[in-house]
This record gives C-alpha cells, structure tokens and sequence, in this order.
C-alpha cells in the first residue's frame, strides 16, 4: 500500500500546505483520491510530486466541510463515494462561519458519477468505505462547536473513512476523525473482520491533553498499532502526547507512506 500526501497542514520542502487533507491511496489494484483538500493545491503538490490524478479509480469524501471537499470543483468525472449527509449546510458556532462544501448536490451529482451510502461499501476484496460510523465510546463525540443550518447541534454524522485490508492487519484512513478514533477503529475491525490493527492516519480532531487523548492513546497502544500518524486537525498539544508515546513522524504535503 503506498499513501501521498497531496495536501495537509504542514508544508514539504518543495510542496506548499493549507487547512485541509488530500491524499492518494494506492491498494489493492486501485488508486484512490481520499479527499480534495480546500482549493486546487492537491492538483499543484501532485504536479511537483510527479503524481498522476488522471488516471484514478475513484474519489472518497470523509465528510462535508469545505477543507476536504472544496477542491471537488476542479474536477469532473468519474465516480465519488461519500455519505449522503456531507450536503448539508453547516457551520462554526462562532459567529456562524459557513464550513459546509461550496458545492451542491446537484452540482456535484452533474460533475460526477455521485454514489451516497451510510452503510459499509466494498471498493474492492482489501479496501472498504466505512460509512457511517456508530458513537459507541464513552468519552468521543460528546460536545461539538458547530450547527446545522436551524442551529441545531452538528455533530458531523457524516465523518466516516476508509480501511485498507494488509497481511499486518488493517490500516485505516480518516479525513478528521469527528467520529471519534476509537469508534472509528472498532467500526473498522468490526466491518472487515479483521481483528488486528495495523495502522491509522489522517485527522484526529484531538485539540488538548485531556480524556479523550489520554484514551485513544490507551487504546492504540492495547491493540498494539505499530503505525500511528496523526495529522491536520490534531493540535499540538494533542500531537506532543502522541510524540511521547509512540515517537511518530510528522505528516507534512509531498510525503510518500509505503506499506
């Protein structure tokens, strides 16, 4: 499995960065765009990197918000998988900052061949779409700072990722990780039948030492992960726990992960 990092939050030494994730995944005779980051600056990194986003089997979604979905509008074709709720309008609670996509579904669904699912969906024999994600741990996905459209709490029920099936275990990508890693891992285990974890990268949206961090980091280290790669929305005081524990490498735009 190889996994390029066309755009994240930390630039490279050649490729530039902003608030948002793309990355290519190679698995299992498939090439795969896991999210489009915010603008066109996964099709600029890609250039420099010599990578071809031409020639890709399909585009995943993770969920809604604009710094994982906006850099849909330069593209056109092909299939998209995501949930059926990355659609609807959202935004921060403060000061109601719209952060949903900039595209409709209908616009969307012209451009692309628009394929929404909340259950588990199949891309292949060793690659699964997670779908929605259930909120089983006691300490994930309890508070959020963002609203729908009537104000109404948003907690993201549309945040899901992908799980690469691997000889070591599965290896699981998130967009942002608002379902909660752990959630996001048993869901994973429980959907592939695969009960060893191999590795885990993208957003955690983990934003402090506090219980939440404390736990997933318990939890990744009682199911043995050797690979553990947080990135983009996980804040350094988060990101400094995880270096204590596990000793991982930053995720910076232009990297290139072999499996």
């Amino acid at each position: 499995m190889k996994i390029s990092i066309l755009t994240d939050n930390l630039s490279g030494t050649t490729t530039a960065a902003e608030h948002g994730l793309s990355y290519l995944i190679e698995h299992d005779g498939k090439r795969i765009l896991f999210d489009t980051g915010q603008s066109d600056l996964f099709l600029v990194n890609a250039g420099i990197m010599g990578v071809d986003t031409n020639d890709i089997d399909m585009i995943i979604l993770s969920h809604g918000h604009y710094d994982h979905g906006n850099g849909l509008q330069y593209l056109k074709g092909g299939t998209l998988i995501c949930h059926s709720g990355c659609f609807v309008k959202r935004y921060s609670d403060r000061g109601r900052r719209y952060i949903g996509l900039k595209n409709t579904f209908k616009e969307v669904s012209a451009r692309f061949e628009l394929l929404t699912c909340s259950e588990p969906y199949g891309i292949s024999p060793k690659i699964i779409f997670l779908g929605e994600i259930p909120r089983l741990s006691p300490f994930e996905s309890k508070t959020t700072s963002f609203v729908l459209e009537d104000g109404s709490p948003d907690f993201v029920m549309d945040d899901s990722a992908v799980a690469m099936i691997l000889k070591k275990g599965i290896f699981v990508v998130t967009g942002c990780g608002h379902s909660g890693i752990v959630n996001t891992l048993e869901h994973a285990k429980k959907v592939s039948g695969v009960q060893k974890i191999y590795g885990i990268m993208g957003g955690f949206h983990l934003k402090e030492n506090d219980l939440q961090t404390r736990e997933t980091i318990k939890y990744l280290k009682t199911n043995d992960v050797k690979q553990i790669y947080p990135s983009h929305c996980t804040a350094l005081p988060a990101l400094v726990e995880f270096f204590r524990a596990f000793g991982m490498i930053e995720v910076k735009t232009g990297n290139t992960f072999v499996f």
